[in-house]
């Protein structure tokens, strides 16, 4: 892969990285402040709702996170761009859609039938 297609895919990932953690601290922050008192239960209810859709949230958003870093870290050490299961380069296209994608089309599609035939 040429240097500033990594260039790219690391300042998109960085940038990214960067948002994913100010949403993590606001999340943060929002969660620690006095809880309010609501005299009617639907309305706590559906504040609870709120809470409970806002970490899930969160939660996919902490695992691209992770994704992002080791994303980061295969650009570091050379890996970037190729795929895990068949060591042959993923497309720019491709990783243009997904910049965390440890496979190509072909591996991914493969693993995804696999796991509808097993039904995982």
């Amino acid at each position: 892969m040429k240097q500033e297609d990594l260039d790219y895919f690391k300042a998109l990932l960085t940038e990214r990285l960067n948002e994913l953690l100010s949403h993590a601290d606001t999340t943060v922050t929002d969660m620690t402040q006095p809880k309010e008192n609501f005299a009617d239960p639907t309305d706590r209810a559906s504040h609870e709702a709120d809470r409970t859709f806002e970490l899930r949230i969160r939660d996919r958003e902490h695992k691209l996170i992770k994704k992002i870093k080791k994303a980061l870290e295969r650009i570091e050490n050379g890996t970037f761009g190729q795929c895990e299961s068949c060591e042959e380069e993923i497309s720019i296209e491709r990783l243009k859609a997904r910049p965390v994608t440890t496979q190509c089309i072909t591996c991914k599609t493969r693993e995804e039938n696999m796991e509808k035939a097993l039904g995982i």
